[in-house]
């Protein structure tokens, strides 16, 4: 694992942030919270709220700028809804109330691993908004059902390689993303080769080191946040 770092609290004027660093990527996360629900939850009239995700890069993340119209296309649209579907995935909706809460995770400096840095800082933020609706006595509870993690792992020839940077990952032969709990149950795993095929016993692996390596940035999280569920 390369080094985590997490800075809650980076914005003043939010109901939780944090900017989250894995190694040399940069994701600032931020929490926001309306008092409303989106439309298809009214339509069915379900008494529970909401959790949605939009993830961009900044223009100078990278090596050289690109264009912000560039930057909202089909990668940032599926990297949202991977981060929309592992929070919810550790949210009791129906405890939150009708009430939406919106996770923006915009990428600073990307040297790799930029979706899972995004779900890692984003449950950051997401758990100090609730904290703070809690405090306001707005829930009874914090409504998380536990810790949630995320980390790529892959193979660099027959090298194993956990957290790739993204010199690591362009020279992947196996790429994988995996989103876990803290008690070991499987959110979402995003696993494809180029070049040839893997073994089961190479998944097993993966799952295997993914799962060390998301023990490691829940300690984080723990430490950063300061209470527990």
């Amino acid at each position: 694992m390369r080094k985590i770092k997490i800075e809650k609290n980076y914005l003043k004027h939010t109901e939780g942030s944090c900017l989250f660093s894995l190694g040399e990527t940069k994701v600032l996360c931020v929490a926001t919270v309306e008092e409303k629900v989106p439309p298809f939850i009214e339509a069915e009239k379900k008494e529970q709220g909401w959790l949605t995700a939009e993830y961009s890069m900044m223009p100078r993340s990278c090596n050289e700028r690109i264009s912000r119209k560039k930057l909202q296309n089909g990668r940032a649209q599926e990297i949202s809804r991977l981060i929309g579907r592992s929070l919810r995935a550790c949210v009791d909706l129906k405890k939150l109330g009708k009430r939406t809460i919106t996770i923006d995770c915009d990428v600073i400096r990307a040297d790799g691993g930029t979706r899972t840095a995004s779900i890692n800082g984003g449950f950051v933020a997401l758990a100090l908004a609730l904290e703070k609706l809690k405090k306001q006595k707005l829930i009874d509870e914090i409504p998380l059902k536990g810790f949630l993690g995320a980390v790529s792992v892959g193979f660099v020839g027959d090298k194993m390689v956990l957290d790739l940077s993204a010199k690591e990952d362009n020279v992947a032969d196996i790429d994988m993303n995996v989103v876990m709990l803290d008690n070991g149950d499987l959110v979402e795993v995003q696993g494809t080769a180029e070049g040839h095929a893997f073994t089961r016993k190479d998944l097993d692996k993966m799952l295997d080191a993914a799962k060390t390596g998301i023990a490691e940035i829940i300690k984080a999280q723990k430490k950063s946040l300061g209470f527990k569920l």
